[in-house]
């Protein structure tokens, strides 16, 4: 858990984190997660997220931190987790003691104990369901924005209705990531935003409003657990008077929207109608940010969180450094400046060689395996000469990420050097 103060001029002024296997070891959690024994299974504590919001306030607190100050909050949770709050949360939430830390009030509000989050797999069954109730993949992903993944929110849902109806019947709202740490403090249930909306199977992502067909094959009653979608940038209301008597806020300190991670991300990286960032990790990302969008079987299409009446895209890469080391160390040496001055002494287009390497089953698209081809596009199995295969692979993983972004709606316009 991280927390950032900034300045009217964007001048950091306060950054910390809560590092939660480290600092709440208790919770006995590797990487912040629980991976249960199928191996399919994700899931994290709901308490020690919680938790990491009332260490952090506290080491905030006793170094002084001004909260008086502070005009507005709002925050970035991780997308596709999610949060069940138990029937009569709502009045414990709204009448915390300031006299407690967050979590001991909070200790008994989630029938389901352990979120399921963004690293699970386990709902492959619930998924081929959506996707036959609403006429197919490709139709789920015309409406949704995506066809149906197993870390998707609805087929989370799903997943716990059909094997523990009772705890579902015990919940009355369901939470996002983003919009469970925004009730925090609202004080109160917090809605879900447009664009973390848009990472469940459940909305309508051209309506902005949740689809009935896929609420109605993911679990009965859905519509009011969820409650309304919002946009992305609404200022929810003043900040619960908890925060005021406890640490000092100003009962005037407004509440915004919070977002997922990858939305917020496009708005951080302040894109604009056109632009695109990637990000190259372990896996790479793109972020697109698209007027028109074309929804497709691979990527994501969500709601902008900057601008509501445009989209935003998302195309993750699982091939991506891991893979450009991989050929560093085999062509270069292990050493960057010999893989840099290789791509230099070999032309644009590499003479025609052109190479796909995916080490791990791919997402986008799903593919395994080495493939090179040569200038006559004949499949070549042998390795390229050193510098030819490192720049098959720069061109081939880049040329992959333009023609995937095309076929989401993206258009590559023709560069003006007047502009």
């Amino acid at each position: 858990l991280k927390v950032i103060a900034i300045d009217e001029q964007l001048r950091v002024i306060y950054e910390d984190n809560v590092h939660f296997d480290k600092d709440l070891p208790e919770f006995k959690t590797q990487g912040g997660v629980y991976i249960h024994s199928d191996r399919l299974t994700v899931t994290s504590p709901v308490l020690m997220w919680v938790k990491a919001l009332d260490m952090i306030l506290e080491k905030m607190k006793s170094s002084g931190f001004n909260f008086s100050q502070i005009r507005a909050l709002s925050g970035a949770g991780q997308q596709h987790g999610s949060v069940y709050w138990k029937k009569g949360s709502s009045q414990i939430l709204k009448n915390a003691s300031p006299e407690l830390p967050l979590h001991q009030s909070l200790k008994d509000c989630f029938s389901v104990g352990d979120s399921p989050i963004w690293m699970d797999s386990s709902t492959a069954s619930q998924c081929r369901e959506l996707e036959r109730a609403v006429g197919g993949a490709q139709e789920l992903a015309r409406v949704t924005g995506s066809r149906a993944y197993e870390r998707f929110t609805g087929n989370q849902i799903a997943k716990i209705y059909s094997q523990n109806p009772e705890v579902y019947k015990q919940t009355e709202r369901i939470s996002l990531v983003s919009s469970f740490a925004a009730s925090l403090f609202l004080g109160t249930y917090a809605p879900i935003d447009y664009s973390d909306g848009s990472g469940m199977n459940l909305l309508q992502i051209w309506e902005k409003a949740w689809s009935k067909s896929c609420l109605d094959a993911c679990a009965p009653g859905l519509e009011e657990r969820l409650g309304c979608p919002v946009p992305s940038h609404s200022v929810l209301g003043p900040i619960s008077p908890y925060y005021s008597q406890r640490y000092g806020f100003s009962p005037d300190c407004k509440v915004v929207a919070f977002t997922g991670d990858n939305p917020a991300s496009l708005a951080g990286m302040r894109l604009q109608e056109g632009d695109i960032a990637i990000s190259l990790g372990t896996s790479d990302t793109l972020f697109l940010w698209i007027q028109e969008p074309t929804p497709a079987l691979e990527g994501h299409i969500l709601c902008n969180p900057v601008d509501s009446q445009t989209y935003m895209a998302l195309l993750c890469f699982k091939n991506g450094s891991l893979m450009r080391e991989r050929i560093r160390d085999d062509c270069a040496s292990g050493s960057w400046d010999e893989f840099s001055k290789a791509l230099s002494s070999t032309v644009a287009g590499n003479s025609g060689n052109l190479g796909f390497y995916f080490d791990v089953m791919e997402i986008t698209p799903e593919a395994v395996g080495i493939h090179r081809f040569n200038r006559d596009n004949q499949k070549v199995v042998s390795r390229f000469p050193k510098e030819v295969e490192i720049r098959a692979l720069i061109e081939g993983q880049f040329m992959a990420k333009r023609i995937h972004a095309e076929k989401l709606g993206y258009k590559v316009c023709k560069y003006d050097e007047n502009q």
